[in-house]
């Protein structure tokens, strides 16, 4: 890896960003910031389920990681409910 680090990264759009986070997490497998950020770019390209796997990857690896406030975000999207959006 070109010695680019997750702060580069994560100024990249999702679809420059994933192969650099797939080669990086590759390198630093037990790195839960790397797995946060890849879900964060899974999550903005719309890949709710790749996202919410990465999020559990980083939980595993530290249960105190920022994937928790995360995860919880993205469970409070997809709970959502809306009585209006059923009886238009």
């Amino acid at each position: 890896m070109n010695d680019i680090t997750l702060d580069e990264i994560k100024r990249l759009l999702p679809e420059e960003a994933l192969p650099l986070l797939d080669r990086y997490i590759a390198c630093h497998e037990n790195d839960d910031r790397a797995y946060t950020l890849r879900g964060m770019k899974y999550w903005a390209m719309g890949s709710r389920a790749l996202a919410i796997k990465d999020y559990l990857s980083a939980i595993r690896i530290n249960p105190d990681s920022n994937a928790r406030m995360a995860l919880q975000s993205a469970n409070a999207i997809l709970d959502y409910y809306s009585k209006d959006l059923l009886n238009p």
